[in-house]
């Protein structure tokens, strides 16, 4: 596991008192049953609270307003608010929009978009896959030279959080290959549908019809290709640290109810079965972890193994928790099925994060690529 400095610590105590005081499972219940939930995913007062604490500028030089924390850091607030479900577009406007902008814009795009992100005031969606399942590799949405800049026609399927982003990070393919727009959801020409998934958060289907962009749209400073899947990679390693604090908190709430439980007057937890069975848990919610920290301080400090890790933390994050979602539903017996109590809430969450930006059976696949097997 990761070693943890003094800052990160308190950085991770502070997310998680926040996150069981002010966004406790029980408000993520009333967001969803709420008029505000259906619209937007997520409580827009709840992530003005995160950005006062400086969490969307993590990742952001002191320069630009943020604290330039480290994706690690980032990764471990958004652990600490998963375990409570709370729902916000932290991850991918705080992870990849502010990447996106230090990667691949340019000084002007970074004066003008990161303080707003700083403050809150803008929400990111990465807008890549155009099919019902993953695949960066076919990207069929067409960005094509025109007068003064480019335009843009296609449409991306399952994009989280495109519904209610003030700027869409759009993978498109030109001549020269794919590339990364930084587009603004106020364009004329960019039209959402919004669609209703298991977890109640924010989604949508997004129609791009020639769009027309400036030039300074395109974010060149780096290759695009290798931006998309730097890109690509924050958006698993951040997807992963939230699947470990679900994870970690499933186990949590599940071992208290067996702690509990009795049957055959006896309480449930001093059956040998239960206790093997939830020692497994441990044990492999423990491997997660490493995994996950790994792949977050590879992120942060730049290193070639980076998307190796990071695909071995995705594969192992989606194994574990739905392994976890799944015990949690059973060991609570009955009262696991049903909508009063929080189990579904976890497993619905966990069958989303599962297939963003590639499943597990995707990232063995690509893991066995990257080491050349």
């Amino acid at each position: 596991m990761a070693v943890l400095t003094e800052e990160q610590v308190m950085l991770r105590e502070m997310a998680s008192s926040w996150a069981v005081e002010q966004s406790p499972v029980t408000a993520f219940r009333r967001l969803r049953d709420s008029t505000e939930g259906l619209q937007r995913g997520f409580s827009k007062d709840h992530y003005r609270q995160m950005a006062e604490m400086g969490w969307a500028g993590i990742l952001v030089p002191e320069e630009y307003g943020g604290s330039s924390f480290g994706y690690l850091g980032l990764g471990l607030v958004l652990e600490q608010v998963a375990q409570t479900l709370t729902a916000s577009p932290l991850m991918l406007t705080a992870g990849v929009g502010v990447s996106a902008l230090m990667l691949g814009g340019n000084t002007h795009q970074r004066e003008q978009w990161l303080p707003a992100i700083v403050a809150g005031e803008v929400i990111v969606a990465l807008a890549v896959d155009e099919g019902s399942r993953h695949h960066p590799e076919r990207i069929e949405c067409q960005a094509s030279v025109c007068e003064g800049g480019w335009s843009l026609s296609g449409r991306k399927a399952f994009v989280l959080e495109g519904g209610i982003a003030d700027v869409l990070l759009v993978a498109a393919r030109t001549e020269q290959g794919v590339e990364v727009f930084w587009v603004p959801a106020v364009t004329e020409g960019v039209i959402r549908h919004d669609r209703h998934m298991a977890d109640s958060r924010n989604c949508a289907e997004i129609e791009l019809r020639q769009v027309v962009l400036p030039e300074e749209a395109r974010l060149a400073e780096l290759p695009g290709e290798q931006l998309l899947q730097r890109l690509l990679d924050c958006a698993r390693a951040g997807a992963a640290a939230e699947m470990l604090g679900m994870a970690t908190q499933a186990f949590a709430v599940t071992l208290d109810y067996l702690k509990t439980r009795e049957q055959f007057d006896e309480i449930i937890a001093r059956f040998q079965a239960l206790q093997h069975r939830m020692a497994n848990l441990y044990g492999e919610i423990e491997l997660m972890r490493s995994a996950v920290e790994a792949a977050l301080s590879a992120i942060e400090s730049d290193d070639d193994d980076a998307s190796l890790l990071v695909s071995l933390a995705k594969a192992t994050a989606c194994d574990t928790l739905n392994l976890m979602t799944r015990e949690m539903v059973q060991l609570h017996g009955g009262i696991g099925m049903t909508d009063e109590h929080d189990a579904g809430f976890y497993l619905k969450r966990a069958r989303v994060l599962e297939a963003a930006w590639g499943n597990a059976s995707f990232h063995r696949d690509r893991f066995a690529r990257l080491c050349d097997y």
